[in-house]
């Protein structure tokens, strides 16, 4: 496939492997790239590791019958707090509403109430220090089953953070690299006390838009002042009615309610499945819109650089080449990726050494790799001076915080190697680092691990909702922060730990981690690993299917 302008393009030819790594069977999918160096051509050859192992099927019995379990038992509950037995500490109806439309869903409140509940006490934990990679938790108890909780005023002290998108360590506690932020803040003070349309832009703003298109590698970038409004608040303003949207299945939730407002038709392909992407693609040129058949007015395909959930690095190659060869448009939100995959940290265009150009739309946010908070969207000079005008965050939302900004501003320089030192290069070299030796040890235990091998977000499967709070419990009794996962975050059956590893991690924190890990494991008997491949990398295989409305 020739590229006249020089940018990496697929070959078109997937090969799949299987590789032994150690004892864990992977699915690996090899890429062939070429891109013109100096004029000539130059091939890269990056292999793509991932690994979605299913559970046995005893596990997977046990915890289908703990939620069974568990629903008889709320019932009886529900019975016993109905008969006026047991006090009823939820939110319910009021009787003279009984008629009305209700405020409750039946079962989504039934699950919180009977379920949820019992576990309550694993999330929303408050902490009282910058969540670098120690941080301190303020110890809270219930007296009422969960229900309420009350601080008993001890300090849980050098709790390790496996849990904050801390990715690069660049949320930390106030230092001298920080001078800058608190100049600013003299200077400028908190707030801006209005939108960009207003007076709400400062030289500030102008200065990170510059360094973030400098930094993508693209003509010009916008920034606003929260990450998850960055999609809701301007899909709506590129796409609507008479447009479709192409979704993975395992998108953001901003990104779902940016779809859903935006008025557009919206189809979801299975997950990183290109040969689901491909059907729809293919459906949605030769057939045009429902019932009137014109073409639809744009076509625009939504994906993420790491999915939050699962660990997974999308397959970016291939669907630039489907974007291509069917005339749609990329939108990739790099929320999790920016800052954290690539050689430089640039993000998924940068890992699997393709040209910025064959992205449409470069979404990302501050909140993870960068230590504060907004985002960003940036592509071409058109798209950016069209979102000025039409984005609602920009008509509507506050400006960024300029102390916020400057934070940015610091941490992107920092990266970028030009505050003269390589010190941010080596952060994103040693979280990869940490990244490998991390999955690779989780590996070798025998626990099952999702994702891709370079992302430093590492599933861990628990799977039943007993396990899932005594696992969470007991790291915090031996002082490691952990974030459990369960439905509706997750399939039902899928709760797990995310672990979110950091290049501020030394190899001996990351030691102690795993060795209760280890302890752990064996002593709630986590570790199903069978090393046998799962289902879900076959679909990669797949060359019919049908798909839910």
């Amino acid at each position: 496939m020739a590229n006249p302008g020089g940018g990496a393009v697929w070959n078109g030819d997937l090969h799949n492997h299987r590789k032994q790594s150690g004892s864990l069977q992977k699915l690996t999918f090899y890429f062939l790239l070429f891109f013109q160096q100096n004029g000539k051509p130059h091939f890269y050859h990056k292999p793509i590791v991932e690994s979605f192992e299913e559970a046995p099927l005893h596990v997977m019995v046990f915890t289908y019958l703990g939620y069974g379990l568990g629903t008889l038992f709320g019932y009886f509950r529900d019975f016993l707090r109905n008969s006026g037995i047991e006090k009823c500490n939820a939110a319910v109806e009021r009787e003279e509403q009984k008629d009305f439309v209700p405020l409750y869903q039946n079962f989504e409140n039934f699950y919180t109430r009977n379920l949820y509940m019992r576990i309550r006490d694993n999330w929303n934990r408050p902490i009282c220090s910058a969540p670098a990679a120690l941080f301190d938790v303020m110890e809270r108890v219930s007296d009422d089953y969960n229900w309420t909780f009350r601080f008993t005023g001890r300090i849980i002290k050098d709790v390790i953070n496996m849990g904050s998108y801390n990715f690069l360590g660049l949320a930390a506690s106030y230092d001298e690299s920080m001078k800058t932020v608190k100049d600013v803040l003299e200077e400028y003070g908190l707030g801006v006390a209005s939108t960009r349309h207003e007076m709400g832009i400062l030289d500030k703003h102008k200065e990170l838009e510059n360094l973030v298109a400098k930094f993508l590698n693209v003509e010009a970038a916008m920034v606003f002042g929260m990450g998850f409004a960055t999609n809701s608040m301007n899909i709506p303003a590129l796409v609507g009615k008479g447009c479709l949207i192409l979704s993975d299945e395992l998108n953001h939730a901003s990104l779902v309610l940016g779809a859903r407002l935006s008025g557009a038709t919206i189809r979801i392909f299975k997950h990183n499945n290109m040969q689901s992407l491909e059907k729809l693609l293919r459906d949605a040129v030769v057939y045009g819109q429902p019932r009137i058949r014109r073409a639809w007015k744009k076509i625009l395909i939504l994906v993420e650089g790491i999915y939050s959930m699962e660990g997974s690095i999308v397959n970016l190659p291939q669907i630039v080449a489907l974007k291509k060869k069917y005339k749609a448009y990329l939108y990739i939100d790099e929320a999790h990726s920016i800052g954290s995959v690539g050689p430089t940290g640039r993000g998924v265009v940068e890992f699997f050494g393709l040209d910025p150009q064959d992205v449409d739309v470069f979404m990302g946010t501050f909140t993870k790799s960068f230590g504060a908070s907004g985002g960003y969207i940036a592509g071409k000079k058109d798209l950016v001076d069209y979102l000025r005008v039409h984005s609602h965050s920009a008509a509507y939302a506050t400006s960024m915080s300029p102390p916020i900004a400057e934070q940015i501003i610091r941490s992107m320089k920092f990266i970028m190697g030009l505050d003269g030192t390589t010190q941010g290069l080596q952060r994103v070299r040693q979280l990869a680092k940490n990244t490998r030796y991390f999955r690779q040890r989780l590996n070798e235990m025998g626990f099952i691990i999702y994702g891709n091998e370079e992302s430093p977000v590492v599933p861990l499967l628990l799977y039943m909702p007993a396990k899932v709070a005594a696992f969470a419990r007991h790291l915090l009794n031996r002082k490691i922060g952990v974030v459990v996962v369960g439905f509706p975050a997750t399939p039902l059956a899928e709760a797990r730990a995310r672990f979110c590893v950091s290049a501020a991690h030394t190899r001996e924190m990351l030691d102690t981690v795993l060795e209760n890990l280890d302890e752990m494991g064996d002593l709630l008997q986590l570790k199903y690993s069978r090393h046998k491949k799962s289902a879900r990398p076959e679909l990669y295989d797949e060359t019919s299917f049908e798909l839910d409305d």
